[in-house]
């Protein structure tokens, strides 16, 4: 299976070499722990090597998360002009998001409006964009937004089948992020797991007074992969895996 370059240093020597290619990757992770930063390294190196990406905001809008992004020196601003990297806001897809009756912007562009946004209007969106703009890689983050749409089980389980099958069949390679509810030590399985190819975790504790940072590629389907937890950092330029050192 062929692997393409995440993007975060030392983060392909736990993949075997990346991300599997045309694969949906779930990254699990708590507030504050990087997810963001992560799926824009992403999707920033993709945009290097001629892979176009789309970036899909659900809880902030692009500018917030340029904004938030602003210090690593990256020029996203650049590769959005240069065509490399879109945006798509799709911050009305919230519960109780007083933008409902708006439309989806692509970069400054309304795409159309809808009374009621739902997963089957964001999948027939994506796969217009997917074809349209010839997009190669995706970061949907975070998917926690639009599911809490959905209160009865059975209809969420339907809705984000439907997501993640999409995604698949579409031929990208997407990382899709969602919160880390509980603790590391006791953490319960989330639907989303189950039904991604991969997921990576992303943990945050604390230890002997001190906050520990420790990324775990607890299932990747089709590759080789380092299960054990591995120190990682947010430094000045972005975040960086340390794969040979343990946490403790």
């Amino acid at each position: 299976m062929q692997p393409i370059q995440t993007g975060t240093k030392g983060l392909d020597d736990l993949l075997g070499g990346g991300f599997p290619k045309g694969k949906c990757i779930l990254v699990v992770g708590s507030p504050g722990a990087g997810k963001t930063i992560l799926l824009t390294q992403f999707l920033k190196s993709g945009a290097l090597a001629d892979e176009r990406g789309l970036y899909v905001t659900m809880d902030e809008t692009p500018e917030q998360i340029k904004n938030n992004l602003f210090s690593f020196g990256w020029n996203i601003d650049k590769l959005e002009e240069d065509g490399k990297l879109l945006f798509l806001d799709a911050t009305m897809m919230r519960q109780g998001s007083l933008r409902r009756q708006s439309g989806l912007l692509l970069g400054h562009e309304e795409i159309t409006s809808e009374p009621r946004m739902t997963v089957r209007f964001l999948v027939e969106t994506l796969s217009r964009i997917i074809k349209e703009e010839d997009i190669q890689r995706i970061a949907i983050d975070p998917i926690t937004s639009i599911m809490l749409r959905y209160d009865q089980p059975s209809r969420r389980r339907r809705a984000m089948l439907m997501f993640f099958e999409s995604l698949t069949q579409s031929g990208c390679t997407s990382l899709v992020s969602t919160e880390l509810r509980t603790s590391m030590l006791r953490r319960a399985f989330q639907l989303e797991e189950f039904l991604s190819q991969g997921v990576i975790l992303m943990h945050m504790f604390v230890h002997s007074g001190n906050v520990i940072r420790a990324i775990q590629v607890e299932k990747m389907r089709g590759t080789a992969h380092d299960a054990q937890l591995r120190p990682y950092q947010i430094t000045s330029t972005g975040l960086e895996v340390y794969p040979k050192d343990r946490v403790f």
